[in-house]
Parts: structure tokens; sequence; C-alpha cells
């Protein structure tokens, strides 16, 4: 029996994909895992701490270094796993001793890129060096590392010197057995006769693009559509007070039935962040045979295929969102074939059974 301990950051999309590995952990009857999640809050010494309480990759790798020290005070493992690179700058120092993998959605200067829509400002000087230098440590030291998409192994290799053959790409994914009526949806003829329903989804609603999404519906999009908005914040429902045919859901959990019960009566899957890495959202509207309409950051042109499976706006653009949208309400054939195509390519390249396994295979290969 194979002992492997997961350090999971939680927040954001990373709590789905912490979710969805370790359902399939479980099924693997070699392996015994134990659990570490580290999340934003916390009652402990760091978020006191001036200095840390604000730094949120010191902070957490700091209760990721305790909470595996404790752990280690009883077990040993044969492999460890960071996820993700937020929570790993303590890592070298375990896995002098045990094997481990550090799992990235984004680099840090990936981050940098799209980090003003998250509140983050790139820094400079010699405390960015210092980041730099002790980031790429963490990298050189790790025994492998996995990355969600190839925007964030490109940065590995040209701006941390990694080599390409120690980065394995694995996305997150989908349970396709679970979303299996993306399928038959995608297959489906698409309706004329009724109002076409608009999905986003997004908790952080703000980062999300989704003012410009209102705006779009509010002025264009409402004669033809309507809105459902999944979200945990209030200021939406304010914002949509007197907007015919938009309405928000709160407290909708990863996975659940409401949620999936959304997308699978949704027409077409509206994303219009402003800073995203590879959002586990879309991949989801994928899997239920939604054509897509998103913006075009970080590596979300790896998901969505302009004119394959969807349609790519820029960024902060309300005309740009409804002209794109109201391009597919108008054209029933093409929804389909966006909606076809991108179930396909769920299949092949956001499979959870797929990635998730190769993930496990990964963590058996570098096992001691």
């Amino acid at each position: 029996m194979l002992r492997f301990c997961f350090v999971m950051e939680q927040t954001l999309g990373h709590v789905t994909h912490t979710q969805n590995l370790a359902r399939w952990t479980e099924r693997a009857p070699d392996i015994a895992a134990t659990w570490i999640h580290v999340k934003p809050e916390g009652g402990d010494i760091w978020e006191k701490m001036p200095g840390i309480r604000g730094n949120w990759s010191l902070k957490a790798s700091l209760r990721a270094k305790d909470a595996l020290n404790a752990y280690l005070q009883t077990e040993t493992p044969n492999a460890l796993f960071f996820h993700t690179q937020t929570l790993s700058l303590f890592s070298p120092s375990f896995i002098k001793r045990i094997p481990g993998i550090v799992s990235l959605d984004a680099t840090p200067i990936n981050y940098d890129t799209v980090g003003e829509a998250y509140g983050h400002k790139p820094g400079s000087g010699w405390l960015e060096k210092q980041k730099f230098n002790w980031y790429r440590s963490v990298f050189e030291q790790a025994t492998a590392l996995t990355t969600w998409c190839r925007w964030a192994k490109e940065s590995l290799v040209s701006d941390y010197g990694v080599t390409a053959d120690k980065v394995t790409v694995i996305p997150p994914g989908v349970d396709m057995a679970n979303w299996s009526f993306g399928r038959e949806k995608a297959e489906r003829p698409q309706e004329e006769s009724r109002p076409l329903r608009l999905l986003t989804v997004g908790g952080d609603f703000e980062r999300k693009g989704g003012r410009y999404l209102i705006e779009a519906y509010r002025t264009k999009l409402h004669e033809t559509c309507t809105l459902d908005i999944v979200t945990k914040e209030a200021w939406v429902q304010e914002e949509l007070e007197g907007v015919a045919g938009a309405k928000v859901h709160y407290g909708l959990t990863a996975n659940s039935a409401p949620l999936k019960a959304l997308y699978a009566n949704a027409d077409i899957f509206v994303f219009p962040t402003l800073a995203d890495c590879l959002p586990i959202a879309v991949m989801e509207a994928m899997a239920a045979g939604l054509p897509v309409v998103a913006t075009d950051v970080g590596a979300l042109r790896e998901e969505v295929i302009p004119n394959r499976n969807g349609l790519v706006v820029p960024p902060k653009d309300a005309p740009a969102i409804a002209a794109a949208v109201l391009e597919l309400v108008q054209d029933s054939k093409r929804r389909q074939s966006m909606a076809q195509q991108g179930r396909l390519l769920a299949e092949k390249t956001f499979n959870a059974e797929t990635n998730y396994n190769a993930i496990l295979d990964l963590m058996r290969s570098i096992a001691k």
C-alpha cells in the first residue's frame, strides 16, 4: 500500500480540484491518502503576524509547513503532492527526504500578468528578485512538476529555466459520467421558439467581468435571453433589481445537483472574466454541451478555441459580449456545432478519469 500526502490550497477553483482528485484517489486500491487543506482563513499565529498576515503565499506556505511537520510525527508517506505553488515555499525541506510534486495552475510570473484584477501588483527591486529566486529554487528541487496548462509550462521553462521533460501538463478535469447529460444535450437540435438561457458561474463576480455582462444583458440581451448567475456576492442581486429575466443563485456548491441542473438547462455559457488561469467552470460548460463566450486572458484559449467551441472577446467590453452572444442566438446550427465540439474537446482534454489518474500514476512513479 502506497501512502500519499496531498497538501492542497483551498481557494476558488482549487476546492473543486481537490474534491475531484480525492474522488479518484479513493478509487485506487493501492493508495492510502492523507489530505492537508490549507485555507485562507484560520486562527493561527500567522493570521496575526505583521508582514505575514497580508502575504497569502508566505502565510499559506507556513500553514502547510506546520501541518506537514505535525503529520510527519506519526507517518512517513511514499510521496508528497503540493498544490499550488502558493503553498510550496518550504516544500524543498520535505522533498529532500520524501519525493514530491509541485503542481501549478500558473507561475508567479504568469500571475503577475493577470494579477491586477485579483488586487495583486507585481513587485520590483530586491524583494521581487528574492521572490523569483525562492520560487526558482522550489521548482529546481521538486522531484517533478505538473501544470494545469501549456501557458504555465512555457513560463517554467522560459522564465525559470526548468527543463521541459521535468514538467507534465495535466489539466483539472470534469467527471464525464456525472455530466453525461452534456453529450445528449450537444446532439439535440437547438430550440428557436423561446428566450435562450445564458449562464455564468463565478464566486468572485467582479473579477469574472460580471459588471460588463450585466451591462450587456441590460442594454442588448434581455430582449432575446434570460440570465442565470451563480455567485456568492450579495451586490449582484441589488444590481439586477428591475432587470427582467435575470436571476441570481447563491449557495450552490461544486458538482451539486442544482448547479448541474443550471448547466443542463442553459443554452450559452458566458464567462467575460478579467483575470483567470484555466477556469474549471469553463470545462464544466464544455462537458455540459454549451457553446462558450469568454475573454482572452490567461490560458483560456486552451479551453475556448475561437469558432470551434465558442467565441473569444476582449476583457471589459460589454458591447463585444453582447455582439458575440447575439451571433450565437441568431444561429442555432452554429450553437449546436460548438456544443458538440466543446463536449468532444472536454472528453479528450478535460476528462477527470484520465487526468486525475495521470497525477496518481506520476506519484506512483516517484514514490519510494
